[in-house]
């Protein structure tokens, strides 16, 4: 099982303020209805990503069908406990999701044990791949560590019936980044700030900020494209796009505040199809890794 340590330090600008309570479910979470469960074994749900936000990535749509995986294995185990943890398992992208187009989520558990859920998911927009998960294992730690046991079974009633409502998610700010290496075709370096606030920590988590994974995701994917886009490998007109994460892991909780290096090298650019290798390290010490494909768009 892994183990997730804690830390300190970040400069304001990104994202500005600790959510109120009235934020929980709607700062970070991307189920507002469960069509069909089956606790511990299988789920079917959906969310609509509200029409006023400037972008939804693809992270975004993977924490969706994370967050209904998590459902249906915390009612196994009547919300005692929760699965958290870094991506892991095989992930492939597809197309964009747009502001206003609502996601189909699926999720098929394979094993639901006492010490951690093993899962895969799928959502599609209109019957198109937007992102699949493979083999994806969530550890389960102690609910009151991160949430209140009622509130989050008093949400689960809800979307599994009338469904929460839709449009409060506001977006999330663009990341705090700055590059403080660059060699062209060959590596990126940057500073990533963790806010000390933001209303995401509403929902992960209200009783312990956690900086999700997700989101750290989607700028390791920034910095992929950058790193690919300055490399000149590519035709002049060519769209980069992140087709999949064969691999990624995280060993560490990230707490606000935190100062993250992210370095992204490249593997192979040839013009046709890329991969780099991602690390992040916290105080000095690596905590995350993983490898990220890219590809030229070749169209909807």
């Amino acid at each position: 099982m892994q183990k997730h340590p804690e830390s300190k330090d970040q400069r304001e600008r990104c994202f500005s303020t600790r959510a109120p309570v009235s934020e929980h479910f709607s700062a970070y979470s991307f189920v507002d209805r469960i069509t069909a469960v089956e606790p511990g074994k299988r789920a079917r749900g959906r969310y609509l990503v509200p029409a006023r936000i400037a972008r939804f990535p693809a992270s975004f749509a993977l924490e969706a069908a994370g967050q209904l995986a998590a459902w249906a294995a915390m009612a196994q185990f009547d919300f005692q406990v929760r699965p958290v943890a870094g991506l892991a398992g095989d992930l492939r992208f597809g197309r964009d999701v747009l502001p206003g187009q609502t996601i189909d989520l699926v999720v098929e558990i394979e094993t639901c044990e006492e010490d951690a859920v093993s899962y895969s998911a799928r959502a599609e927009v209109d019957g198109a791949l937007i992102v699949e998960i493979d083999h994806s294992v969530g550890p389960f730690l102690p609910m009151e560590e991160f949430d209140s046991a009622a509130a989050v079974r008093e949400r689960f009633e809800l979307i599994c019936g009338a469904g929460a409502p839709t449009g409060r998610f506001k977006g999330v700010a663009e990341h705090d980044l700055e590059v403080v290496e660059h060699v062209r075709g060959e590596r990126i370096v940057a500073a990533f700030r963790v806010p000390r606030e933001a209303a995401f920590f509403s929902d992960h988590f209200p009783r312990r900020p956690v900086m999700p994974a997700t989101l750290l995701l989607d700028a390791q994917i920034q910095l992929s494209l950058q790193l690919a886009n300055a490399s000149h490998t590519w035709p002049l007109d060519a769209q980069l796009v992140a087709t999949g994460v064969p691999e990624m892991k995280q060993r560490s909780f990230i707490p606000p505040g935190e100062v993250l290096e992210l370095s992204i090298e490249s593997t192979n650019l040839d013009g046709v199809k890329g991969t780099a290798r991602t690390g992040v390290r916290m105080n000095g010490k690596s905590i995350a890794r993983g490898l990220i494909e890219i590809e030229p768009r070749t169209g909807e």
